[in-house]
């Protein structure tokens, strides 16, 4: 009998994590330690964890004896699958095929950051949404062009699917697991045991880094520095165009070339950069950042920077302030 995941609401869930050779022992220790120890005055159940594998297994510099085999996955209510240090490669056949097993019987599967190639192959992102580390969001929609990809998201919940962005991340998604089971409350003291945020906010837009183009070697490398020496103040596609001695047109064929991006579009991202590393840097306020990265007011940085970076610039300042 097929089950599903209202069926085992209300009964102890037992976890099972995937393991296999070239794992990383971070989100596999990650879930033994979230879903492994249960909270003090636990109203109900907690979970049962075994970690599942074919045979001893090496898992970052650790050696790894298994509970007991992948066929165990199918017979668990969540399976978790750890992130793979190599996404070069395809993922071990078994543990896909044990993968999609266990979601043909009505596990509810996740992924922990790079895992997200192991439900991919296995078919299980087909036509939904998922993410995976920030580094890894092109190789994935690349080969596996039926999943929709979204880079900038810390976690997707499918409702029996569940994918997360990379390392801290996988503690955002196991701790939003464990708020699905067992409520807010719960799931708050897991997070101050653990000395983490039960919720953050904004997406992995906010993690990743933006680098300028090499200085040299393309036909834009003084034009790039001279532009990032004057941010601060108005610039138009016209502007660069004549700085670079070229026609507009020429200027934004290059910049695809070079950048991937418009001018336009990459200008903003340069801009907003600067307002990053202005925020985590300096006690300026935000008119003063918005100024100094040429963004003119403290409305047009927020507007771009929530729908950017997905947090506002004072959410961001408090996260990042060193």
């Amino acid at each position: 009998m097929t089950r599903t995941i209202s069926d085992m609401s209300s009964a102890p869930r037992s976890v099972a994590v995937a393991a296999t050779d070239g794992m990383l022992h971070f989100e596999l220790g990650l879930a033994c330690e979230v879903f492994g120890s249960a909270p003090d005055a636990l109203p109900g159940p907690w979970y049962d964890v075994s970690v599942c594998g074919t045979r001893a297994v090496r898992v970052g510099r650790f050696l790894l004896e298994p509970d007991c085999g992948l066929d165990r996955l199918a017979q668990a209510g969540t399976v978790i699958v750890p992130a793979l240090a190599d996404v070069a490669v395809d993922p071990p056949a078994d543990l896909v095929e044990a993968v999609r097993a266990a979601h043909e019987a009505g596990a509810r599967v996740v992924s922990l950051c790079t895992g997200a190639f192991v439900l991919a192959a296995a078919g299980l992102l087909d036509g939904l949404r998922a993410t995976t580390h920030w580094a890894h969001t092109e190789e994935l929609a690349a080969r596996y062009p039926r999943v929709r990809v979204d880079p900038d998201v810390l976690y997707v919940d499918n409702g029996d699917v569940f994918t997360s962005a990379g390392k801290a991340a996988a503690m955002d998604l196991c701790l939003h697991l464990v708020r699905r089971d067992h409520g807010s409350a719960v799931a708050n003291v897991v997070a101050r045991r653990l000395v983490v945020p039960p919720h953050r906010a904004g997406g992995q837009a906010q993690f990743v880094t933006t680098p300028v183009p090499a200085q040299d070697g393309h036909p834009l490398a003084e034009l790039l520095t001279w532009v990032m020496r004057r941010l601060d103040r108005p610039l138009t596609v016209e502007d660069l165009a004549r700085q670079a001695n070229m026609s507009s047109r020429h200027l934004t064929r290059h910049f695809r070339s070079v950048t991937g991006t418009t001018p336009l579009r990459w200008l903003l991202t340069q801009r907003l950069r600067r307002a990053q590393e202005l925020l985590e840097t300096t006690d300026d306020s935000v008119d003063t950042i918005a100024s100094a990265a040429g963004m003119g007011t403290a409305t047009t940085l927020r507007r771009h920077f929530q729908r950017t970076v997905g947090v506002p610039p004072d959410t961001y300042r408090r996260t990042f302030r060193a």
